[in-house]
């Protein structure tokens, strides 16, 4: 078998394989107020993950990593009938994990087991998210892993870089927000702050549970009733208008470091959308240019990088990406292959290649329930569930004209941060793409 035959054959086996998924049924269910999307698939391992909306909407600045550090201390640190060391015994004996996470728009507790303990992980999945006991030793052990992983970060030149970005971008707004937390944030943060936004958060109108697996649905609707279904009503998250970058900008912090990091965030169209999707399948060929001529012919850099950020929910953001020693030639070059594309427009053969592979990449990572339950949990968070069981379409759909379209609207303005060697750069060196319009491609 041929590599060309063999890649092809995989992408169709993965294709199939999520069809077989999906005609097990996925249905969404209003248990006595809380959405539940259910997806029954033959697996013996079962994933259930409670979604809470809102992420960075969710807390004012000042309490950035209130609700990460919030859920992890509700999945981790014992419950009111049991304490952290009895929880985790109760939960090792059976092979269940717990885990959580909170994002800029969305957050989740997750709870993974196998069928013939779901009874007895269900029981513990429910008592951690009703009755997490929020014991002042954990939550001090929990805050300062937290702590931390804060400082690491803004040690890092990634990640400081990354928040530099993100502050300036989103000036005032919720996505200037760390999810996980700042040193100044998080050295503030009480475990009357931990409960408050707990309680505040967890309500009907802003979550909705997730199951994937080989789970009876009116069993499961009984279980809910019994348990999550008695949570309060709540309030829904204040939803922030989309910020549109229609101007560039840039901004320059001294460090001196061996090598200089760069970062651009533009607007982007939401995944929900067609647009969306298009300016997906774009940024992706585009990361393939900057690496042929960044690194492969330039040299300019080991990892230059583009992409479309989909967890960005409210304001969802595309952005390009480099650490390199020649940040002059390195702006001029990135600007360079955006304006090239942006006048001829990528070509058919570049939509062709990549079609294929984003699709059996994206149902390749979808063969756990744990995935499954996360791909239909952020779909829910961009729309709709059904975005998960259409993208297929939606891919197979795009033509060559529209995403060439796409791309140069939501590419005609780069907000730019630096963080490198002050004198290897100066604000002149920061460019702008051109306005040129993009050629009807004749392919």
């Amino acid at each position: 078998m041929n590599k060309l035959y063999k890649y092809f054959a995989i992408g169709a086996a993965m294709l199939s394989l999520h069809g077989v998924a999906l005609a097990q049924g996925t249905k969404e269910v209003n248990v006595d107020g809380l959405k539940l999307i259910l997806r029954h698939t033959p697996k013996e391992v079962i994933s259930v993950r409670l979604y809470v909306k809102g992420g960075t909407a969710n807390y004012a600045k000042e309490k950035e990593g209130v609700e990460s550090l919030a859920f992890s201390i509700a999945m981790n640190g014992g419950t009111k009938k049991l304490d952290k060391v009895a929880f985790n015994d109760a939960a090792e004996k059976i092979g269940t994990s717990f885990e959580s996470s909170s994002g800029l728009d969305y957050g989740n507790l997750s709870m993974t087991c196998i069928k013939p303990n779901w009874n007895e992980s269900w029981n513990l999945f429910a008592d951690a998210v009703m009755n997490p006991a929020f014991d002042s030793k954990e939550f001090d052990l929990e805050k300062e892993k937290a702590l931390s992983g804060a400082k690491q970060r803004e040690s890092d030149a990634d990640g400081s870089l990354s928040s530099i970005a993100m502050e300036e971008t989103f000036k005032g707004r919720n996505y200037a927000k760390d999810p996980q937390g700042s040193v100044a944030s998080l050295e503030k943060l009480t475990l009357a702050d931990v409960i408050s936004h707990y309680k505040n958060v967890i309500g009907k109108k802003r979550c909705y549970l997730v199951v994937v697996g080989d789970v009876n649905e009116v069993d499961l609707v009984n279980k809910i009733k019994a348990t999550l279904g008695k949570m309060p009503v709540g309030t829904a998250p204040v939803v922030e208008p989309k910020l549109v970058i229609t101007k560039g900008s840039e901004v320059i912090v001294d460090r001196d470091i061996a090598t200089n990091y760069l970062m651009g965030i533009m607007s982007a169209p939401s995944l929900s959308t067609e647009k969306g999707v298009q300016m997906d399948l774009a940024m992706q060929m585009l990361y393939d240019r900057f690496f042929v001529e960044l690194r492969t012919k330039r040299s300019l850099s080991y990892a230059p990088a583009a992409g479309y950020m989909r967890n960005a929910v409210s304001s969802p953001y595309s952005y390009v990406y480099i650490t390199t020693t020649d940040p002059k030639k390195a702006i001029d070059v990135m600007v360079s292959i955006i304006d090239s594309i942006k006048k001829t427009g990528f070509t058919e053969k570049e939509l062709k290649d990549l079609r294929q592979g984003y699709l059996t990449n994206y149902y390749q990572k979808l063969e756990t329930s744990e995935a499954q339950s996360g791909a239909l949990g952020r779909s829910e968070a961009t729309g709709s569930w059904k975005l998960d069981e259409s993208l297929s379409d939606m891919v197979n759909n795009v033509k060559l004209k529209d995403l060439n379209n796409t791309f140069n609207e939501y590419t005609a303005a780069i907000k730019w941060s630096y963080l490198g060697k002050k004198d290897a750069i100066s604000k002149d060196d920061f460019k702008q793409t051109k306005h040129d319009k993009v050629l009807q491609s004749p392919y």
